[in-house]
């Protein structure tokens, strides 16, 4: 999803720049690059147990945001007399290629796993839980077990809400979705409508205050009946597990499909509505609705969440299915409250008397629209790169870029205005990066944020003979006293055959041809803690270390260049600046 926001934010800054939405960027995202970026394995992969019975027991894992499991990792045992297990029943995952494992099957977000038992005596019994999971960011944790007590009493810790609905990725998203709800209300077939809506909800002339709270009355129902679609289809989602199922093929592509014809309504091709004898229900049970009162405004504000115009109607029905894909019932409350709130904020805005702050009706009202269109076209490009070769994605990702940049007049040399200058300035670099995107799909590139990358000039495999391979503490020891005594600063490589980005990192960075003559004056020390054994997780948790990738650099003392470590993957540009701070401290 970051590629989506990333590349959106192209799309959208001439007509949200010409709507007045925003003043000032937003702070930029640090490159994960300590192990204060990531989460802790029991936060980044939580168990529980959601069903147990003599004959079955059925297990929750919930991944956080950027975090997933391994299919071919899972393994359930019990040692307990009497009572034997069934294999695992596991959905479909989503398919993932890497240069070294070739395809594996992983899992994102929420995954119910149905073990069958064998258990005629009903009696309590130990089930030991291992899987393994990594980070996207490029940090891979080690095998993990955890010990669940099945019986009569619930297991210690009762399930978790969805990782999404903790902490700051939460807030980004309703963020997001509020300054998407205020966005919807900047479109020619809305923002006309907040006078006629303010005399309907406000009817006479009330005081300030008075203003306030029916205006408030009006926004909160709306906003509530939002939020309880956005539960009901995260609930529905979470129950049939579609962030699992989410990736056959049959399922994603009708679901772009989905997306490209609420796209479509957005650019007015047609329009969505709800079927005439439920709409005229509605309708009819709004006019009786008495404005000027709590109790009217409320109820208006209630019916007009499911009476919504078609400018809405869309984006709304793109936000569900996404909602529903995520299996997250909170969250998708949360998201699409939020949404209401922004919808009408503007309607408080103007009720209490904020008139003047609105922009006025214009053509730029039809750019928003056709931005709502884009970030849907986007989502289903998003989709489908799941199931498309990399290329190909990336073609998909040019041609909307392209198509984006004529619709904002790239190619239109004539006289302009200087609002119409600055559309045609983004159209152009919309533009050249949709070449760009061409060009590196023909040469095989995958990346949208980096269209054109080629893999970096490599040294020779002759690199790989000055590293030490060891995997005990003992073996870690001899190597720091052998760079005492040689006087030689260490570098230290935490590794494991089953960590995909330290194939990477392996390849692309420690081989680099501005990178391995750089490492000359290091002892290079590679730590295997692929067996994943008591002795190398408590080495783990002294260096205060997730898992691998991480390298730690150490001064010709032994004591480590703290402001040098790296965990998770990085690029070999990023790597020499470690080198370049490592070399101040030595």
């Amino acid at each position: 999803m970051r590629r989506v926001l990333t590349l959106l934010f192209l799309l959208l800054l001439p007509p949200l720049t010409q709507a007045g939405l925003f003043d000032k960027q937003p702070p930029a995202l640090g490159t994960l690059n300590n192990s204060a970026d990531f989460l802790p394995v029991r936060e980044a992969f939580r168990l529980s147990v959601t069903q147990s019975s003599p004959t079955q027991v059925k297990l929750r894992f919930i991944a956080a945001p950027g975090y997933y499991l391994y299919r071919h990792r899972f393994q359930f045992t019990t040692t307990t007399p009497g009572v034997t297990l069934g294999e695992a029943q596991l959905p479909r995952g989503e398919q993932k290629t890497d240069d070294y494992f070739g395809e594996v099957e992983v899992y994102y977000g929420v995954l119910d796993v149905e073990l069958p038992v064998s258990n005629p005596d009903s009696r309590s019994f130990g089930l030991r839980v291992s899987y393994q999971g990594c980070a996207d960011q490029g940090l891979c944790y080690p095998p993990e077990t955890e010990m669940l007590t099945i019986g009569d009493e619930p297991p210690a810790g009762e399930q978790p809400q969805a990782a999404s609905t903790d902490g700051e990725p939460l807030l980004r998203s309703v963020l997001l979705f509020f300054l998407a709800g205020l966005g919807l209300t900047f479109t020619p077939c809305v923002l006309p409508m907040l006078p006629i809506l303010s005399g309907v909800v406000l009817r006479g002339q009330p005081s300030t205050g008075r203003s306030l709270a029916l205006s408030l009355a009006y926004v909160l129902p709306m906003a509530t009946g939002f939020a309880l679609l956005g539960a009901l289809m995260g609930q529905f989602g979470a129950e049939l597990n579609l962030q699992a199922r989410l990736q056959s093929p049959w399922v994603l592509v009708p679901f772009a499909l989905f997306f490209v014809a609420f796209a479509l309504a957005m650019f007015g091709l047609f329009e969505l509505r709800l079927p005439q004898a439920i709409s005229a229900r509605l309708d009819g049970l709004a006019n009786r609705a008495r404005g000027g009162s709590i109790a009217g405004a409320a109820l208006l504000g209630a019916v007009s969440s499911l009476l919504v115009s078609p400018c809405v109607s869309a984006p709304l029905a793109g936000a569900l299915l996404y909602i529903s894909a995520s299996g997250d019932a909170l969250g998708g409350g949360l998201k699409l409250f939020a949404l209401g709130l922004g919808m009408g904020t503007p309607l408080v805005l103007f009720a209490t008397g904020g008139s003047a702050l609105l922009p006025k009706s214009g053509p730029w009202m039809v750019q928003v629209r056709n931005a709502f269109g884009v970030l849907l076209l986007a989502v289903a490009v998003w989709m489908l790169e799941r199931i498309l070769p990399g290329p190909l994605a990336l073609a998909l990702w040019g041609t909307l870029a392209a198509g984006t940049a004529i619709f904002l007049g790239a190619l239109e040399f004539v006289p302009k205005t200087s609002p119409r200058k600055l559309a045609q300035l983004a159209g152009l670099a919309l533009l050249v990066y949709a070449l760009a995107a061409w060009v590196g799909a023909l040469q095989g590139a995958d990346d949208p944020l980096r269209p054109l990358a080629r893999a970096l000039p490599t040294e020779t495999a002759e690199t790989t003979d000055r590293w030490h391979s060891i995997s005990t503490p003992e073996e870690l020891q001899r190597q720091f006293a052998a760079a005492r005594q040689a006087g030689q600063p260490l570098l230290l490589d935490w590794y494991a055959d089953w960590c995909i980005s330290c194939k990477v990192i392996e390849r692309e960075v420690f081989r680099a041809t501005q990178i391995a003559p750089r490492l000359n004056g290091y002892r290079l020390v590679r730590f295997d803690i692929t067996e994943s054994n008591a002795e190398q997780r408590a080495l783990l948790d002294r260096y205060q270390l997730f898992g691998p990738p991480a390298i730690l650099f150490f001064d010709r003392q032994g004591a480590e260049i703290g402001a040098a470590r790296v965990v998770g993957e990085l690029d070999a540009g990023e790597f020499a600046t470690k080198l370049d701070i490592a070399a101040d401290q030595l």
